[in-house]
């Protein structure tokens, strides 16, 4: 047995918690971390981070740099990742990604949701340098996402604080039930500076046959790109996208029914 697996995990599931969370420490793809960077994000004595992370060592969940004693996500997770990639159906997206932002001449992303945040799966944003977790609140992503809820995914009481990332940035849960509304109404869910200055993004739910969003599609630029006089051309290729993605990435049971 090696040092590693040798090294008695904390029992139940409360150690289960403590070793998921340690590992979603890593979401913000920023640098190797450290047993007591780890403990600091945890809440956790350095002791008990150790050891969470030295089982995980083990099980090739983490790997650690020999030079540094710094920990890094480990092979185990990059092959999940890839299972859960492919049995998703996604690697067929990434044609179609790739076609809409040659159509339009702008950044297209695939997303879904991952409790209080959106997780960007595929398309132009997915970059090694960029984490790929977006807040809901602020990001057109994130409003369809909200909007169109699948069942146990919980509503805005469930978010965390909103956090202000910009003038306007919404912040009162009021006013975001009214953005969502809005987004419901218009079919589409609009970011206009309130994650970053400069930035406007167009998003669409991509549906299943019960009307939830399974996904979200958004294409992204500037806003001189996309104007107001443009945005229902945008607009209009992005749901051309996201029906093509309802056939790719949902059963034929799942699907919503063709259009008339």
């Amino acid at each position: 047995m090696t040092e590693a697996a040798a090294v008695r995990a904390p029992g139940g599931a409360q150690a289960v918690r403590r070793a998921l969370d340690l590992l979603h420490c890593f979401h913000d793809n920023g640098s190797d971390l450290s047993a007591s960077e780890l403990a600091r994000r945890l809440r956790l004595p350095v002791s008990t981070a150790h050891r969470l992370a030295r089982t995980l060592l083990g099980a090739g969940f983490l790997e650690q740099d020999a030079r540094t004693a710094r920990y890094r996500l480990g092979p185990a997770v990059t092959e999940l990742g890839r299972l859960s990639y492919h049995q998703r159906g996604l690697h067929l997206a990434a044609p179609e990604l790739a076609d809409l932002t040659e159509r339009t001449g702008v950044t297209a992303d695939l997303a879904l949701r991952s409790g209080p945040s959106a997780v960007i799966v595929a398309g132009g944003s997915v970059t090694p340098k960029v984490g790929l977790r977006r807040p809901l609140h602020s990001t057109a992503l994130g409003k369809v996402l909200l909007a169109w809820a699948r069942p146990g995914d919980g509503g805005l009481a469930a978010l965390p604080p909103l956090r202000s990332f910009t003038d306007r940035t919404i912040v009162e849960t009021e006013a975001l039930e009214a953005e969502l509304a809005r987004v419901r109404s218009d079919a589409y869910a609009l970011n206009d500076g309130e994650s970053a200055y400069g930035v406007r993004t167009l998003a669409v739910p991509v549906l299943d046959g019960a009307g939830y969003a399974r996904f979200a599609l958004a294409v992204r630029a500037t806003p001189s790109v996309i104007t107001d006089e443009r945005a229902d051309w945008f607009l209009a290729r992005t749901r051309e996208c996201a029906r093509a993605l309802e056939v790719l990435l949902l059963s034929p049971a799942e699907r919503r029914p063709p259009s008339r």
